[in-house]
């Protein structure tokens, strides 16, 4: 029998699948109002999109601040040790290349919303300033640099999901344990004293 690998904080916990929850939503909805006609319907998508990114960008600044002060959980020996060197290398760049994409696919979002001429008022409520100043001609060109972004970020997202579903069902080494609430393997005492 196999001892369970160390957890996240539940606060990593939390951001993590928070984070999770928003940007499929996000997805999903920029997916679909991209293919509606212009109507108040889109329109109002369109500003639930926004307010989704805005929240992705509070999410992803909470998140890597947190991993900054919260040394994660090492990967357990069974699991290093069943990775050649580029899976390791994969595992890595993949982390880092989507911290990078929380980041970019909204604030380029957001600059093209500024350049468009279309406030951010985040949740109806908090008018955001915008990044740029208006250029509909520029923001031609940054839309598709958007969805650019926003099509690479989902298939790292795929390929993050994967690697976790071949590690829990194929090497089983209980490593989705890491980012499941409660349980043992608990590392409740990392979010008093952080490494």
């Amino acid at each position: 029998m196999h001892t369970l690998p160390a957890r996240y904080t539940t606060t990593a916990i939390a951001l993590h699948w928070l984070l999770a929850l928003a940007l499929f939503a996000s997805l999903g909805l920029g997916f679909y109002m991209s293919g509606l006609s212009f109507s108040p319907l889109q329109l109002r998508l369109y500003n639930w999109h926004k307010w989704l990114g805005i929240s992705i960008l509070a999410l992803s600044a909470a998140r890597l601040l947190w991993r900054l002060t919260h040394r994660p959980p090492e990967l357990p020996a069974r699991t290093l040790n069943a990775m050649p060197p580029w899976q390791r290398r994969a595992h890595h760049a993949t982390h880092a290349l989507l911290y990078v994409l929380f980041f970019a696919v909204p604030l380029a979002g957001w600059t093209y919303s500024s350049m468009a001429g279309f406030p951010v008022v985040w949740f109806g409520v908090l008018p955001l300033p915008d990044l740029v100043a208006v250029d509909k001609e520029f923001a031609k060109v940054i839309k598709p640099v958007h969805a650019t972004l926003a099509y690479t970020l989902l298939a790292l997202v795929v390929v993050h999901i994967a690697a976790a579903l071949k590690h829990q069902w194929i090497d089983r080494d209980g490593l989705l344990v890491r980012m499941r609430f409660g349980g043992a393997g608990s590392s409740n005492a990392q979010e008093r004293n952080p490494a």
